[in-house]
């Protein structure tokens, strides 16, 4: 990689952490180079203390260039993952970032239509700071107990639209039966979304129907985050309709939801 692609200084301090549920954390480090740097969609790569080998990637929740300053949101899920749940503020956190190729942005005006499903809320936040009022969020999650971030996203001015996959929260059912309503009383100049793969295609089937455009995060397991081991290759088609085996690392994790064969 060429080295003035990201910033040789891997080590960095950890501002706060706080647990949002029983599984998910919030940490925000201090970052002022990568702040800078950063945008909606990209992600990190940490690699957490004792004796770990592969770093875990984890999307940008929050941007604070002011503060430099870059909040992420994980959920628990192996050692890795809960090896850095247990940092404290005053730590220190090893991290290869910014990577990957965020979201497309459009005139702050515009009325964007943004959608996460469980653990892929996070990064819709800072698209929800960009579009403010202009934005509808829909977000998805199991039950009430895996619910995050719904205060954060009302604080943004955006209307928030919550849905449960047994009702224990917000609206009982999925996320697509409110995006099709948002979609039939105001078309949207966009549609975002990250989350299982699912509900990523039906989010992208329902834009292809009204022809809305769609950019879905997409979700894959990583080795290097930087394009060099190849693991987390995906199926996507070029301007000609020939598939192409593309990164979500590197090319991603952002597509175009034409562009991925689902």
């Amino acid at each position: 990689m060429k080295q003035d692609k990201y910033t040789e200084k891997l080590t960095y301090k950890v501002v706060s952490m706080e647990q949002l549920n029983a599984a998910a954390w919030s940490m925000v480090i201090g970052c002022p180079e990568i702040a800078q740097k950063a945008q909606p969609g990209q992600f990190v790569n940490l690699l957490p203390d004792g004796g770990f080998t592969l770093r875990r990637p984890i999307s940008i929740c929050g941007i604070d260039r002011e503060a430099g300053t870059l909040r992420i949101v994980f959920e628990v899920r192996g050692k890795g993952t809960k090896a850095l749940s247990e940092l404290k503020a005053g730590d220190t956190v090893n991290m290869l970032a910014p990577l990957g190729h965020g979201f497309t942005l459009l005139p702050r005006d515009s009325r964007v239509i943004l959608i996460g499903g469980g653990i892929g809320t996070p990064p819709m936040l800072p698209l929800a700071e960009y579009y403010g009022e202009n934005a509808v969020v829909i977000s998805g999650f199991r039950n009430a107990d895996a619910v995050i971030l719904q205060q954060d996203f009302a604080l943004t001015g955006a209307k928030t639209v919550l849905c449960t996959d047994d009702g224990s929260a917000g609206r009982f059912g999925l996320v697509t039966l409110p995006l099709e309503e948002e979609i039939r009383a105001e078309k949207p100049a966009a549609v975002c979304a990250c989350g299982p793969l699912p509900m990523l295609k039906a989010a992208a089937a329902l834009c292809d129907v009204y022809g809305i455009p769609c950019q879905v995060s997409l979700e894959e397991r990583m080795g290097c985050g930087i394009g060099a081991c190849l693991v987390c290759a995906c199926r996507t088609t070029d301007k000609n309709g020939d598939e192409q085996y593309l990164h979500v690392c590197k090319n991603g994790p952002v597509f175009d939801a034409k562009e991925v064969v689902w």
